[in-house]
Parts: structure tokens; sequence; C-alpha cells
């Protein structure tokens, strides 16, 4: 047998032999006389052996609680027509007379430039009424869409609504009598470790199961802007997307939507959207058609050790603020750049990729209280303060910023560096010639950078031409020669990198952290 299928044979069979070997060892070490302890050396002390329990074992079987759910869960086939890349087939002809004139006659009347292509997934319903889930990517620009349930019937199906953000699609069919639904459990409760059992189309063979354990949580596969997946070894293949993933008491905590593999076939890393989030999207879109998220308006970078080392602070955990969005929710004059976020809600903010999820998973308007850590510099002690916040709706956020966004980066450098070079940047102080090079917006102040020396470490961290130093050390400079003398400052102290603070053209803000070589 060749193909994924005896990949994933080869790999059920290294699985039992790894089980038996571990069986056969267990069991040699309680035969009497199978081995004799050397007579010169101390007793071993005995060894406990683990109480056996079911739980350690795992489940014995999954039958009754897969038994119960298969109805609900269904195959979902897409059909959409997309252009012919090479359309310009010339029609046949046929001899004069000849009966396959009307034959070729036949086959190219449909023949338009476009063909057909269809695609296969999986699916859940949520609803009897006939609402279902699935990934989003399964429906995506889909012209017909059909929902194949398990006692062999097919209902059309249209869309509710989408999400592209996290994958997810609502679909509606309409049902002759109600329809076996699921209900959603409570991903948060998970544990490394613990069983769950995956149900789905795979390359089209439907009611599929397998069962595996929960690999990891809050996996972040650079999939979309609120990755937070859980990690599964249950085995999820092509087909599988927009299937449920159960825990053992047959709740949905989660939705299959990815793999990783070189093969396209299952190698044990699936990924899942948890439920907590699932079930946050598809309220909306079941209620509004449309996502209403929640938005802060403000731009963040990742609290890095060296950041944080840069800051004088003891760990790197929060967000960082960069910026704020004008007129957004929080465009209050109540937080400055360099301010970290420490807390959401009454929820703590381990990082900038956690709070984005938290902020949109925030119902709009909802006042609530965001707590920030504020250094002055790095010498003074931190301090804490509390700023409430009106949310507004990302949507409308992301309309706004994007007409007002459009003015791309410019690369353009001349080479001059007037003033000398430090740390790999060549730098200068702003003038009217050097706003018009560089194409800088009129109230940026700093010092422009005119250059930057290929390989230093200011180019591995993304500096171009054209960025604009506005501190050095939490210090604001304004020429280049203020930019030297900190430089000088912090070597005589004996530092070891410093903390800049770098506006683009545009005058977004990032943290960088140079060596100070």
């Amino acid at each position: 047998m060749t193909g994924p299928f005896r990949r994933t044979r080869l790999i059920a069979m290294a699985t039992v032999v790894g089980f038996s070997a571990a069986g056969a060892i267990s069991a040699a070490a309680q035969v009497p006389g199978a081995m004799s302890p050397a007579p010169a050396s101390p007793a071993a002390p005995a060894l406990t052996p683990a109480p056996s329990s079911s739980m350690q074992r795992g489940p014995a079987s999954v039958a009754d609680v897969a038994e119960g759910l298969m109805d609900a869960v269904v195959n979902i086939s897409t059909s959409q027509r997309v252009d012919n890349p090479n359309p310009g087939i010339a029609p046949p002809d046929a001899p004069d007379g000849s009966p396959l004139q009307d034959f070729f006659d036949d086959l190219m009347r449909d023949n338009d430039g476009s063909r057909k292509v269809q695609s296969l997934g999986s699916g859940f319903i949520i609803d009897p009424d006939g609402y279902i889930v699935t990934s989003n990517h399964v429906v995506a620009d889909a012209d017909e869409i059909a929902v194949n349930l398990t006692d062999g019937s097919q209902l059309d199906a249209k869309v509710v609504g989408t999400d592209e953000k996290t994958d997810l699609a609502l679909l509606k069919v309409e049902p002759k009598k109600p329809l076996t639904a699921l209900h959603f459990g409570d991903s948060e409760r998970l544990r490394i470790g613990d069983w769950v059992m995956a149900i789905g189309n795979p390359f089209g063979l439907g009611g599929s199961v397998s069962v595996g354990i929960v690999s990891a949580r809050g996996r972040n596969i650079n999939a979309g802007p609120y990755d937070n997946f859980i990690q599964t070894d249950a085995a999820i293949n092509r087909g599988n997307s927009g299937g449920p993933l159960f825990n053992m008491n047959g709740d949905v905590i989660g939705v299959n939507t990815a793999i990783i593999s070189p093969s396209g076939g299952s190698i044990g890393i699936g990924f899942a959207i948890p439920s907590s989030l699932v079930a946050n999207v598809i309220g909306q879109l079941r209620e509004f058609g449309e996502t209403r998220r929640g938005w802060l308006g403000i731009r963040l970078q990742e609290v890095t050790p060296e950041i944080a080392e840069g800051l004088g602070l003891d760990q790197a955990k929060g967000a960082l603020v960069m910026g704020v969005v004008p007129g957004g929710p929080s465009d209050n004059g109540k937080f400055e750049v360099g301010d970290i976020i420490v807390s959401f809600d009454g929820k703590t903010v381990e990082s900038s990729h956690d709070l984005p999820r938290m902020v949109a998973e925030t119902k709009v308007g909802k006042a609530v209280e965001v707590g920030v850590i504020r250094k002055a510099s790095r010498e003074t002690a931190a301090e804490q303060r509390t700023v409430e916040v009106t949310l507004g709706r990302l949507e409308d956020g992301e309309k706004m910023i994007t007409a007002k966004d459009g003015a791309g980066d410019s690369g353009a450098s001349n080479g001059d560096a007037t003033t000398g070079e430090v740390l790999g940047l060549s730098i200068s102080d702003i003038d009217k010639e050097k706003r018009e090079l560089f194409d800088l917006s009129e109230d940026l102040a700093g010092v422009v950078i005119t250059a930057v020396d290929a390989g230093s470490t200011a180019a591995e961290k993304g500096i171009v031409p054209g960025s604009v130093i506005k501190e050095v050390a939490q210090e604001a400079v304004t020429s280049a020669e203020e930019v030297r003398e900190k430089i000088a400052a912090l070597r005589s102290q004996g530092r070891k990198n410093a903390l800049m603070l770098i506006a683009s053209n545009t005058g977004d803000l990032r943290f960088i952290v140079l060596p100070l070589e």
C-alpha cells in the first residue's frame, strides 16, 4: 500500500510496537529469577508499581461517546467556477458529414473559458434548526454549498457569515425535521494530556473518528491575529477542516483547522480553534451576520528581554505601547509611548500577542480598566496606574486607519553621512532638505538616519534610512550631537545596550535595542 494510508499504517504499527516493548520490559521485571543481582552490590530499593487506573491507560473505548455524536457531524461539498488559465483551445473540426461533428459541437458549447472546481470539508450542527459551523476556507468563494448528512440526505446551504481572521464560517440549511445538534464545552478547562476525539471527513471518507491527546495549548502558528490553537496528535487530514474536536464528555472544545505536514497527511501535529473563541465569533455571526470586535486603538510591541533590561524591568511581560491611534478609543491623553499594559478588564496580559485577542473578545462599548506600568527613566521606580477606556469597534477602526494610511515607506538614501556614525547608523539633524529627501511628516522631530551599514545589528533589526531616532535611553534627542553624547554616556556607565525609540517616516513608533560594541 502506498501514499498517506501507508504512512498512517506504519505510524500506528510503530505505536503498537512501542507499547508492546514497554509491556515486555514491565513483565520481565516481575519474573522471579529473570535477572540475578550482583552479590557484592547492596539491594536496590523496591519500586512501587504505579496504581492501575483507566485514566492512566487512556479510554478503553470511545464508541459510546462517538455513537451519540456522529449524526451531528456533516460533510460539506462546495463547487466554484474559476477562470481557465488556458481557454484558447481551438474547436475541433471533423470531415464534412461526419457524425463526430455534432459531438464536437456539444463538447464546445459550454466552453466559456472557465472550469468547475470542487472541494470537500467537514462541519457540525449547533442548532436543530440547521445552523452549521465550519472553516471559512472550506466555503470561501464557493458558488454552491451542499451539506451531506449521515442518513445520506443532502441539503443546500447558504452562508450566514464568515470571519477570515479566525477562519470560521456559519452556514444555514432548511431541514424537514429537527437535526441532532452539539453544544460547546469549556476549552479553558483543557489540560495538556487530556484525551480528545476528532470526527470528520478526511479525504472524503465521511464519519471518520480519531483519538489523541491535547499536546499543547495556546499555540501561535502565525495563521492570524488571534492565534491561540489547541495542538493535538489526534489524526487530522485533508477534509477534516471545519470538523469538531471533542472532549471525552462529548462537548465540542475546538474546531479542527490546520496541520503541519510535509506530505499533506497527518503526522500527529494538528491544530484546533478553541471553543471559547469559536462560541464568541459564531454568536456574533449568527446575531449580526458579521463580527463586532472590541478595539482599544493602541499600537503595540512585544516586551523582549532586551527591552525589559533597557527599561529596568524585572521581567519581560505585558504589551508595550508604541502609539495611540488618533481618534481611537484610547486617544484620551492617558497613555504614553513606553507604557506597559499588564492587565485588561481584570485579566493579566502576558504578552503583546495576547492583548489583541482579549480586546477583540470583549463587547463593543464596554468600559474596561487597563492596568499600566510607567517608568519615567530607567533609574526611577515603576509607577502603577489604571486607565479606563470605552472600547470601540475594530471593524470601524480598521476602515478609519485604512482611509488615513496609504503613504509608502521611503527607502531612498544618498549615503550622506556628514555628521558621522553611531552603532552602524549614519545620522543627521533634520533640516528641510532631509525632510524632503526622506518624505518625513512635518511634525516629526528627532534625528534622521541617513544610512545603515549592511550587516550591522541595526540592519538586522529592520532599521532603514529615513527612520528617525526620537529617544535614547528614554531621553528625547533633537540633534545628532545629542545622540552621540548619550551613546558615549551609556558606554561610560558600563551599559551593554542602548534602548532607542525609532519612528518611521510617517511617525509609527517602536523600541529598538542596539549593542554598544
